[in-house]
């Protein structure tokens, strides 16, 4: 009985890997590793990881870069996505995907970017204000200050809606509290925030985000929050 040539395919695959055959095929040739519907994770919850390559041709192989190995995903051939549900601490940090060569076995793409996996709620929340309040004039500049009992090294804040976030470090301040202080310049319009915390010995480990902090702005809008000469929200470590 001959064998249809998906089987094949996967026979070879898995073949190839037992070897550790890894051909780096032309340093522009690489997918785009995604994560759904956040890479920003409650432990507990659940992602989907995606990479996305040759418009669509969706075989692939995960692997983590750092912190703790992820045993699910040795020798492992994924198509389409790959669930991860539980999340645990273990599952924070980085990850790549390597996308199949249709017309050989043998031949994988180049890396795909980074995608940094954090999981949150691994320690108590901190406290999010704003100054000079919750709701200012158009064009008046805001800051927000996270702040927290525990010795956080540092904060991440985001804004509702985006995968993008700011950091800052942690310092002590006068009242006992570990607090950083986030400039986002004139404001233009309404949005709403969270905050967490970190340590250095784990980046990838978030505190409990915080509780929403809704910033109200009254008056006429003349250009996005933050300014152009502000620092933009923005991801990696």
């Amino acid at each position: 009985m001959s064998m249809s040539p998906t089987v094949i395919i996967l026979a070879c695959l898995g073949f190839f890997l037992d070897q550790s055959v890894w051909a780096h095929v032309g340093g522009q040739d690489k997918p785009f590793c995604s994560a759904w519907p956040s890479a920003v994770v409650p432990q507990g919850g659940h992602v989907t990881l995606r990479c996305h390559y040759r418009r669509g041709f969706n075989i692939f192989t995960l692997y983590k870069k750092d912190g703790v190995p992820v045993p699910e995903l040795y020798n492992r051939i994924f198509w389409n996505s790959f669930l991860i549900s539980p999340v645990t601490p273990a599952h924070a940090g980085t990850y790549r995907c390597r996308g199949f060569h249709p017309h050989s076995p043998t031949e994988w793409s180049a890396p795909s970017n980074p995608l940094v996996i954090m999981v949150t709620g691994l320690y108590e929340k901190p406290s999010l204000t704003a100054r000079p309040g919750p709701t200012v004039r158009a064009g008046e500049n805001v800051t927000l200050s996270c702040s927290s009992q525990s010795s956080f090294d540092i904060y991440h804040l985001s804004r509702e809606g985006e995968a993008h976030e700011l950091r800052l470090p942690a310092v002590p301040s006068i009242n006992g509290t570990f607090q950083a202080d986030f400039p986002l310049g004139p404001a233009t319009h309404g949005e709403t925030y969270r905050c967490f915390g970190s340590f250095h010995g784990s980046p990838y480990e978030w505190s409990d985000p915080s509780d929403p902090l809704p910033v109200s702005v009254t008056g006429n809008p003349s250009s996005s929050w933050p300014s152009p000469t502000e620092p933009s929200f923005k991801t990696g470590l």
